[in-house]
């Protein structure tokens, strides 16, 4: 079998934000002059048993209170990306939560001003490509998305796309139809979060109502076999985070995971690491998951990581790219 850490890959449900490690978050605090509500680093890992999406969202938010200026978000992106590109990443499209900075009272431009540092170095050092996507919060007002992608300004032509998460049971996609709107109209990318917790009709709307080109998680379309065939048949990429499922009490067990389900029956699927320093694993730590508990095979590793690179972002040229290095690691 071939080492999957080498796998050549692309992640596209990558959540920066929980990406920040409890060290660097305890480096920052101290940093910052922020006070941690937790002891220690051992006592902050402790936090990381979520009883659901939401018990998860608190600490999620909580932690992120010791990034405050663009050194922080540079810090915390540079990081991620030596962990990922150790493991095999290529290419990442990145998501961002700016409402949740905002909020703080972090400048949008301060935020992107960090990550892009450090997304810039990666493609100068490692040849990493990515795409930078703004996260609307479902649970806070659509007015407030709008009143948000107004403000934009200069940020716009920094931004690539946007997508839509936070608490997703009762927020459902339609709500956020005229900013979809307006960012296709913009030339953005468009993904929502759907089929995570809440039911195959989010799947649904996030496809009809914002007409997304993926969909991140969607693993209760198994729920739907009117949609499974609809999802087959338009070739919609689907982002499956199987570490974070397993955390956060979406399916019981690694075991349990449909994962390799949804690729026999022909779902484009790919797999990612959502929120990787709560969730217990980097982009390859999934695959290395599905290998040690579903036996994962070097075959199905090639197809999840050309379903990724097929899926993501990356221009055409670089696609190939990657592509040639997969079939590279194919014929080891």
């Amino acid at each position: 079998m071939n080492d999957l850490y080498t796998l050549p890959k692309a992640e596209l449900h990558l959540h920066i934000e929980g990406t920040l490690e409890p060290e660097l978050a305890f480096e920052l605090a101290a940093k910052n002059g922020v006070e941690l509500p937790y002891g220690s680093v051992e006592e902050l890992r402790r936090q990381y048993e979520f009883e659901d999406l939401s018990s998860f969202l608190r600490l999620y938010y909580a932690t992120m209170a010791v990034l405050r200026d663009a050194s922080d978000f540079e810090a915390l992106t540079r990081a991620y990306l030596e962990r990922s590109i150790a493991q095999g990443l290529r290419h990442v499209d990145v998501f961002f939560d700016p409402q949740a900075h905002l909020a703080r009272g972090v400048p949008l431009g301060t935020v992107v001003d960090g990550i892009r540092a450090a997304l810039d170095a990666a493609r100068a050092e490692h040849g990493l490509t990515s795409t930078l996507l703004l996260c609307f919060l479902r649970d806070r007002p659509a007015a407030e998305a709008e009143e948000l992608f107004d403000s934009l300004g200069d940020q716009l032509a920094r931004i690539d796309g946007i997508g839509l998460d936070s608490a997703e049971v009762g927020h459902p996609p339609a709500r956020f139809e005229a900013v979809y709107a307006r960012a296709r109209s913009a030339g953005l990318h468009v993904v929502a979060h759907a089929g995570e917790e809440a039911g195959p009709e989010y799947v649904r709307e996030a496809l009809d109502v914002l007409r997304v080109e993926r969909v991140d998680h969607g693993i209760q379309c198994l729920r739907d076999p009117g949609l499974v065939d609809r999802l087959v048949a338009e070739r919609v990429p689907l982002t499956v985070c199987p570490l974070s499922n397993v955390r956060l009490r979406v399916v019981d067990t690694l075991a349990d995971h449909p994962v390799l389900e949804m690729l026999e029956r022909g779902l484009l699927v790919t797999v990612n690491s959502d929120d990787p320093a709560y969730f217990g694993g980097y982009v390859g730590d999934v695959f290395q998951g599905l290998r040690d508990t579903l036996g994962l095979t070097d075959g199905q590793a090639a197809v999840l990581a050309r379903n990724s690179v097929d899926a993501s972002f990356a221009g055409p040229e670089r696609k190939r790219s990657i592509h040639a290095e997969l079939t590279a690691w194919e014929r080891r």
